[in-house]
């Protein structure tokens, strides 16, 4: 069995490293098409073709393609993302507060999102076609329709024009933890009400198709009541689904924050993404581009393998 672990780990693992290498190629690709020239973004308009064509070699933005793709690659392998093109400065220190601030962001919408989804979802499946179950698909399919950024100004004409919470989330490292969650609060909301939705969905459905399984008809011939059926035998059954349904959603809690920054203001790895699209800071969008994809790819990763450990059926295939 640990050497059959073992081998799933090593597969998963090299499908990783294989999958973020080609998604390296299309980051590099995709911002060396972005229209605009760092050069001439920095200069301004009155600087001449000279000017700007040594600036450019300064730079290293008149050497190939390729070059610069492997030089970038070789640097990210050994830890180095190299520096910002338009200010100087380090990228590992421009990301490194910034990627704090948005993992705090993530952890405590995931706090509040992962036991309200799944609470909600067992009940809808334990009291399914009820008031309670149609109330709650009604509301869960209402939040999924809507894009973050309307969720994001509702709650803010809501909470924030109301004083409770404030609109912008201008926090900084020298903040206490509960100063940090409170000013927080809005974004975090925001993306709980998109991602409870999912998740809430995907329980209750993973648990109903269990329900008709034989054994959940003999515990219910046994006499066992309904929600011990769905917490001591349905729920175990589905945890490989739901395992997945978590880890996805936490990686779109890191990814899928860009929008919601944006709305709030929030110093995080989004708001540095866009702010440096709009400088042509190449260099940046590269290294948050890769950090959201290895994000998303490692979740998945442990998402695969732990739905795997959850299930012996897919361990010991025939």
């Amino acid at each position: 069995m640990h050497a059959s672990i073992s081998s799933l780990v090593l597969n998963r693992l090299l499908l990783g490293v294989v999958t973020l290498f080609v998604i390296s190629i299309i980051i590099f690709c995709g911002v060396e098409l972005l229209p605009g020239d760092l050069a001439q973004e920095i200069l301004g308009q009155s600087a001449t073709p000279e000017s700007i064509a040594a600036f450019r070699q300064q730079l290293g933005l008149d050497r190939p393609a390729t070059e610069r793709y492997l030089e970038w690659l070789l640097g990210v392998v050994s830890g180095d993302f190299g520096a910002s093109l338009a200010n100087g400065r380090e990228i590992s220190e421009l990301m490194g507060e910034r990627l704090g601030n948005t993992l705090f962001l993530a952890g405590m919408s995931a706090l509040i999102s992962i036991p309200l989804a799944l609470t909600l979802g067992v009940l809808a499946a334990l009291y399914r076609n009820t008031a309670f179950d149609k109330g709650t698909s009604i509301c869960t399919l209402t939040a999924i329709s809507y894009p973050e950024f309307f969720v994001a100004y509702i709650l803010i004409f809501l909470l924030a024009q109301t004083g409770f919470f404030p609109s912008i989330s201008n926090i900084s490292g020298d903040m206490s933890l509960m100063e940090k969650a409170y000013r927080t609060v809005l974004p975090a909301l925001t993306m709980t009400m998109v991602v409870t939705a999912h998740m809430m969905r995907m329980t209750r459905a993973a648990l109903i198709n269990l329900l008709g399984s034989p054994y959940i008809e003999m515990a219910r011939l046994k006499g066992v009541s309904p929600a011990r059926v769905i917490v001591r035998h349905a729920l175990p059954n589905a945890l490989g689904i739901v395992i997945n349904v978590i880890a996805l959603n936490l990686a779109y809690l890191v990814v899928g924050v860009v929008i919601v920054e944006v709305v709030f203001v929030y110093p995080g790895l989004g708001q540095l993404l866009v702010d440096s699209v709009a400088k042509r800071d190449i260099t940046v969008v590269q290294a948050c581009s890769l950090i959201f994809a290895m994000t998303y790819v490692l979740l998945n990763l442990l998402a695969d393998v732990l739905s795997t450990l959850s299930n012996p059926r897919l361990i010991h295939q025939r």
